[in-house]
């Protein structure tokens, strides 16, 4: 380059360094979908939401820098996970987060070319999501919940907590198969424990405290609560009728148990959204879903609530307080 040239590029084009820069951190920067069950609201939601925000950027991922995360909440409603769902689509998002089988569910009704990490599913595999656990081959993969066997050892934690219980009503989503499978589950275990099931199909807060409600005019009762989006947005209700009724009751989460349940056996559901993170990670980086396998849980967790069972009027066995997670005096 000859020196007048050089002068001049020195002048006018470096100074559009700056510009150029700008503009290529602009092209770089990726976007990623996220559609939760909750309401924006839910602490639990905003902690998942945190957990995964933190765990992307320590691979390097900062929201509104070289990444934009665009949120969407379905507050427990198929219509309005739907909408939400068609409208994150459009955006042409890189790759999507969603939450537990409703919203994959619906997700994938939507799409089948957007790579979808899901974050906490019983049985992806029986609902049609992916083809195998190793090979999951199509758009989506993630991490699982639990096996449905697991809402046997529900009732065992109930009977041990609660011995006098002979009747338990189970909350459920029949419209999901978490709902079926684990009342199922709950079926085959009964008859060792003798005791009598009534299932309460959830669809809105009038039905569960109706339900519940008439359920509770009959003595030695309990509850348990299985997984979906629909029981979970009502949670606080389901808690405050068991109070209420005097019923003791097993849940699926800490969560619950923190909000004033009695007591839950389950996976550790802020887990899944650190592990989350590297999944969607490696799928910015070029991997695709197909080949990412999908994970089981590591974490599980026994959480008793000794205020809420002394209201109760229960004692709980020294042997199942040793065995807890933790303990909430």
């Amino acid at each position: 380059m000859k020196r007048r040239a050089f002068i001049t590029w020195l002048g006018g084009g470096a100074a559009a360094l700056p510009l150029m820069a700008r503009a290529q951190r602009v092209q770089r920067q990726r976007q990623i979908g996220v559609l939760l069950g909750l309401a924006e609201s839910d602490a639990e939601g905003q902690a998942r939401l945190g957990t995964f925000k933190q765990a992307l950027q320590q691979s390097g991922w900062t929201d509104g820098e070289n990444v934009r995360i665009v949120v969407r909440y379905t507050e427990g409603d198929p219509d309005r996970a739907r909408a939400l769902a068609t409208e994150l689509v459009a955006l042409a998002p890189d790759v999507i987060l969603t939450s537990g089988a409703s919203t994959l569910g619906i997700m994938l009704q939507v799409t089948r070319s957007v790579p979808v990490v899901f974050a906490g599913v019983a049985d992806p595999v029986g609902a049609g999501f992916v083809d195998s656990l190793a090979r999951p081959g199509g758009n989506a993969t993630g991490f699982t919940s639990y096996e449905y066997s697991i809402s046997g050892k529900w009732l065992d934690l109930l009977k041990e907590i609660a011995p006098g219980v002979k009747r338990v009503a189970v909350l459920r989503d029949p419209a999901v198969s978490a709902g079926t499978g684990l009342f199922g589950a709950i079926q085959t275990a009964a008859p060792s424990f003798g005791v009598e099931l009534s299932p309460i199909n959830v669809h809105d807060a009038t039905e569960i405290e109706r339900a519940v409600t008439a359920f509770a005019r009959s003595g030695n009762g309990g509850l348990i609560a299985t997984t979906s989006a629909q029981v979970l947005a009502h949670r606080d209700l389901i808690i405050s009728l068991a109070a209420r009724h005097k019923l003791p009751a097993v849940y699926y989460a800490r969560f619950w148990v923190t909000g004033g349940g009695l007591a839950c056996y389950g996976p550790d559901y802020i887990d899944p959204y650190r592990r989350a993170a590297g999944y969607v990670d490696r799928i910015l980086k070029g991997e695709k879903p197909a080949d990412l396998p999908v994970e089981a849980p590591t974490k599980y967790e026994l959480v008793v609530n000794l205020r809420t069972a002394k209201a109760l009027g229960l004692n709980v066995p020294p042997t199942l307080l040793t065995r807890a997670t933790d303990v909430i005096e």
